[in-house]
């Protein structure tokens, strides 16, 4: 057995000279790919070179196979990356007992880096919803997520912790909570604080809410502040709110007239719209601005997508980003500096543009890239548009239930699920979304759905073409979609 482990490890480390990457690098990558705590990725992380050690942490999370303990050890490391990508892995592990959680709770509050006190919150988020707390320290939890979204100098750790606070909803200091995130709502200068302050409220405490100040909050000068509270009235479903809600029907912005369309749907008990067929009288999409990408290609071939047998990529091959990870809350929410790959998605509609994070998501990224250039996509339909919500492709036979025959590891990152985010659609079992079950579907954020993070994989975000991703219906397709210049 153990000779057979040392000619794979010198097999990985060839193919690693071979292809572009470190043997380590490479090594690692395979480990995480096959979810095993191997040998490698301990050592990694303690490799004097930070970039290796962080990115040895973020597999061992991804893994969820232990090393939980060896991850705590290099949070004092005197490197931010390092502490930041390991505190985020402990998240992932999501099995840390008291002393653990009282520790990121500490770096929450008073680690000077910003990524760092990122990781922390996220990482105190995901414990919670894993493993609940209870009494003291829950209220001692809602406190070091209150006041970190409260008072952290840095606007992503204050929005990322407003998220995480959805965890404590059943505190018996709710109310407070409520009272509180209106309060910092008002007082927030960051619109995406804001936002964030807004999501949760809806998310967790929309029944605790003022109503004087959600009213204030619907007239908010934030589209993304007005949609949130229009949600949060679609949770109260009070009749009595109609006559709130019904004028933001003819609201200057495309998501706040869907959204209020919404929300008269579920205060009439009617549920939300699951696929929207057609643009609902009175809505006022934005023009479609985005030029046509130059692109040579047969038009003959347009719409006609090859048969093609697509297979997962292979971890001994497919490129690795030698992008840096972040040291930076900024960083951790969002692609490295430097070039990305770029890929061009032409629809019925318009063309969209899509940058590419193969930093966060190396196997993802191959995998829609090949994809892409096989042809696969060519054709297909958007299958599932639910409005101000996502909008959903992916399958030559448009059926949201089809299989390609392959999967494909998640790679979950801190990177939160904006409007305008790509990521990959995932099998449901007993309404709940299975890990590493992603394939070739995909699809795009309409709105802010943060949530989402906790289980899809973020692989890339619209660089162009928004506007065009707002005017699709479920007739749409796209045409054709292949790589165009890295930017």
């Amino acid at each position: 057995m153990k000779s057979a482990v040392i000619y794979t490890l010198i097999f990985v480390a060839l193919a690693g000279a071979a292809f572009g990457a470190s043997p380590v690098r490479r090594a690692m990558e395979v480990a995480e790919i096959h979810r095993t705590l191997d040998a490698v990725l301990l050592e990694a992380l303690q490799n004097p070179d930070p970039q290796i050690a962080a990115r040895a942490a973020l597999s061992i999370g991804r893994t969820k196979a232990g090393g939980v303990p060896e991850l705590v050890r290099a949070t004092t490391s005197g490197n931010a990356t390092v502490r930041a990508m390991s505190i985020y892995a402990i998240g992932l592990e999501a099995r840390a007992g008291g002393s653990v959680v009282s520790a990121l709770e500490t770096a929450a509050a008073n680690d000077a880096n910003s990524a760092v006190r990122y990781a922390a919150v996220d990482a105190l988020g995901r414990i919670a919803r894993e493993t609940p707390s209870h009494g003291a320290d829950e209220e001692n939890l809602a406190r070091v997520l209150l006041r970190a979204a409260s008072s952290d100098a840095d606007a992503n750790v204050r929005g990322h912790a407003a998220l995480q606070l959805d965890v404590v909803r059943d505190v018996p200091s709710a109310a407070a909570i409520a009272a509180a995130l209106q309060r910092r709502e008002e007082l927030e200068a960051d619109a995406s604080v804001r936002w964030h302050l807004a999501f949760t409220l809806y998310r967790a405490y929309a029944a605790l809410a003022n109503p004087r100040i959600l009213a204030r909050m619907l007239h908010d000068r934030d589209e993304l502040v007005r949609v949130e509270t229009l949600r949060a009235y679609g949770k109260r479903a009070d009749p009595r709110t109609i006559a709130l809600v019904a004028p933001l029907r003819d609201d200057p912005s495309w998501r706040v007239q869907y959204e209020a369309r919404e929300t008269l749907r579920a205060i009439a008990k009617l549920g939300r719209l699951e696929h929207l067929t057609a643009v609902p009288p009175g809505v006022h999409l934005p023009s479609i601005r985005s030029p046509e990408i130059p692109y040579r290609v047969d038009p003959s071939t347009l719409g006609v997508a090859p048969f093609v047998d697509p297979q997962a990529p292979d971890p001994l091959t497919f490129p690795l980003s030698d992008a840096a990870l972040p040291d930076t809350a900024a960083g951790m929410n969002g692609p490295a500096p430097g070039p990305h790959p770029r890929v061009l998605i032409r629809t019925t509609r318009g063309d969209v543009v899509v940058r590419l994070y193969p930093e966060w998501a190396p196997s993802t990224v191959a995998n829609f890239i090949d994809l892409a250039q096989s042809g696969y996509f060519d054709g297909n339909r958007w299958f599932r548009i639910v409005p101000d919500f996502v909008t959903q492709t992916g399958d030559p036979t448009g059926d949201p239930d089809s299989e390609p025959g392959f999967t494909i590891p998640a790679e979950e990152n801190p990177v939160e699920q904006r409007s305008g985010i790509i990521a990959m659609g995932l099998d449901y079992k007993d309404d709940k979304p299975l890990r590493d079950s992603a394939g070739t579907q995909f699809y795009f954020t309409l709105s802010p759905q943060p949530y989402l993070g906790r289980d899809f994989t973020v692989f890339g975000e619209i660089e162009s073409g928004m506007d065009v991703v707002a005017n699709l219906i479920e007739r749409d397709r796209m045409t054709l979609v292949r790589r165009i210049g890295d930017d």
